[in-house]
């Protein structure tokens, strides 16, 4: 193994024993054997028998929590689950240590044929939202809708602010990161990522900070940690490059649901920019723009997210759930409304 390789990481079952992952009030957490992987699965019992299920796939970093808010809002028009990635959340590394978009997608499709939950309403933010954009091009049987908050899709020209999560794909980057920043406390790290993903990082309440550092400070302790996040950046940068059918715009579209679009003004990691690209490219879309948001604007503003998803419902499929759909491209332009996130682990 070369020096710039990123060392292996112990098998899933002689991982050292960690503090437990962090489960709301509500809530339940459930591990899922497939081949090849083990999931982490997040939910909350829906308010009634006969909802139509959801899925939602968490960003670069981030876990199943980060969709605790907008689940809690939505869970009497949907019964939703959220998945931790391989690797991520607590779901252990992958067997074969692939990390890339397809992979991710691969366990994605492989948790909904196993469950026979599809077609659901399939959410995605940031690497989420890149990972749901192939599974909705490749198995279109699967989902329902589409909602994507701030999808991690190529652009030309990067933001500055995202340049320091891009170059962790870079061989070697993340070792040198991991020496420089080893005297940084959890509660520091929470602090950047916060000033890194929300508009407005006062909006996260104290106990959500308290939670973020306590997740932050069991992260450290997991040997793959960096591992995951690595090579997570390097598939999606790969993923950037990637040209005919398999090019993420392109695999955009392919998509045939219906897809609601979500993007913040104060975004530093997705160029708000993209916004118009997105609705050209997804061919029944609607755009809601948060001028105030960031990147994770289902956390900071899930009650917004919440309300322009249940109009975004009653256009494609009728106030009965009847089917009806709309094929022309909308836009829906909100405005950031009040609820404080219950966390700060948010992930690119």
């Amino acid at each position: 193994m070369s020096s710039t390789e990123l060392p292996s990481v112990p098998a899933a079952n002689v991982l050292p024993k960690v503090t437990p992952v962090r489960v709301a009030e509500g809530e339940r957490l459930r591990s899922v054997g497939l081949p090849g992987i083990t999931l982490s699965v997040r939910s909350r019992p829906p308010a009634r028998e006969g909802l139509p299920p959801a899925l939602y796939v968490h960003g670069l970093g981030g876990s199943s929590q980060n969709w605790s808010a907008l689940m809690l809002e939505l869970e009497d028009v949907l019964d939703g689950e959220a998945v931790d990635l391989p690797g991520f959340g607590d779901s252990p590394p992958p067997d074969d240590g692939d990390y890339s978009i397809t992979a991710h997608a691969r366990a994605v499709i492989r948790f909904l044929d196993a469950s026979g939950r599809g077609p659901v309403h399939l959410f995605g933010n940031s690497l989420g939202g890149a990972v749901s954009t192939r599974v909705a091009a490749v198995r279109p049987d699967l989902v329902r809708t589409l909602t994507l908050v701030s999808p991690a899709l190529p652009e030309i020209r990067v933001q500055r602010s995202a340049v320091p999560t891009a170059l962790l794909a870079v061989p070697g980057m993340a070792a040198l990161f991991t020496r420089l920043s080893r005297d940084w406390t959890a509660e520091q790290r929470v602090r950047g990522v916060t000033a890194l993903c929300y508009g407005d990082p006062a909006r996260v309440s104290p106990e959500g900070f308290r939670h973020a550092v306590e997740e932050m400070e069991r992260r450290q302790q997991l040997p793959y940690f960096w591992d995951a996040m690595t090579r997570s950046a390097r598939g999606l940068v790969n993923a950037y490059t990637l040209g005919g059918q398999h090019a993420l715009w392109r695999q955009a579209e392919r998509v045939l649901a219906p897809t609601l679009l979500v993007y913040g003004g104060r975004d530093q990691l997705v160029g708000y920019r993209m916004a118009r690209k997105a609705v050209r490219s997804f061919r029944d879309s609607r755009l809601l723009s948060l001028p105030e948001a960031g990147h994770v604007a289902m956390m900071e503003y899930p009650d917004t997210v919440a309300r322009a998803f249940r109009e975004f419902l009653a256009d494609t499929e009728g106030p009965d759930g009847g089917g009806a759909s709309v094929g022309a491209s909308g836009d829906a332009a909100g405005s950031a409304g009040a609820g404080a996130p219950e966390a700060a682990s948010a992930g690119s």
